[in-house]
């Protein structure tokens, strides 16, 4: 881009455009407060909850939507409720086990032009719509009191390292955060290990207590039960 392509974008903008884009954004607040109403309201009255997070690409026959499914309903048959993000894959899987198991099954999703729609295993009074990713992860955290990781993609970092960000900074209250699969997860446990910790010295070793690694449905879940063993269950924050 030239000098004078960026001189006329620059012109392109009056102050009229800048006046509406502020106008805009002051009314986007109503519409980012009612989401956070309606998450609220809807959510306060479920009980203790547990977040699964995965890819929305696994298909049925894979072993890690297998598991899902068992993880979530071994869940709900300790006495949780099962959180997703609404949508097929790992998602499915999730609130498929959930549904089975006759407990709380709940999706978050989010509005996308792809690859979204709410899965057929959501309750159906408690399919939320969200517009704005902050909003969603805010109630995921809020309302969960455990965090499983099964493999996925860009959004199950976001989730994860979110709720290992907030756990660390005493943003919200310490919950179990369970990674489900050695082999996927390996990698990323030895750059954290070699490069973010030994390295960099960019997190502490007390960090890596943050978070279990895990390789079978029982041992997911056992590491939610022991967990409340020992401590209350309560709001995040």
């Amino acid at each position: 881009m030239t000098n004078q392509d960026e001189e006329k974008i620059r012109r392109a903008f009056t102050k009229k455009d800048w006046s509406d884009i502020k106008a805009r954004d002051s009314w986007q607040i109503f519409k980012i407060m009612s989401e956070f109403v309606e998450g609220f309201e809807k959510m306060s009255r479920i009980g203790p909850c547990v977040s699964i997070f995965g890819s929305a690409r696994t298909k049925p026959d894979n072993k890690y939507y297998i598991m899902a499914e068992e993880i979530a309903y071994r869940l709900v048959k300790e006495g949780f409720g099962v959180i997703t993000g609404g949508g097929p894959g790992i998602m499915e899987a999730a609130n498929k086990g959930a549904k089975r198991g006759g407990g709380p099954s709940i999706g978050l999703n989010i509005v996308l032009p792809f690859e979204q729609k709410p899965n057929d295993y959501i309750d159906k009074d408690l399919s939320i719509f969200f517009d704005y990713f902050y909003v969603r992860k805010t109630i995921f955290l809020k309302y969960s009191q455990g965090f499983i990781g099964m493999p996925g993609g860009f959004g199950t970092m976001d989730e994860l390292f979110e709720a290992l960000t907030l756990v660390q900074t005493d943003k919200i209250a310490q919950f179990p955060v369970i990674l489900v699969g050695t082999d996927y997860w390996k990698g990323l446990m030895d750059w954290m290990t070699h490069t973010m910790y030994e390295k960099e010295h960019n997190i502490s070793k007390e960090d890596f207590d943050l978070f279990k690694l895990v390789d079978t449905a029982e041992d997911a879940v056992n590491e939610i039960t022991q967990f409340y063993s020992k401590y209350a269950l309560k709001p995040n924050f």
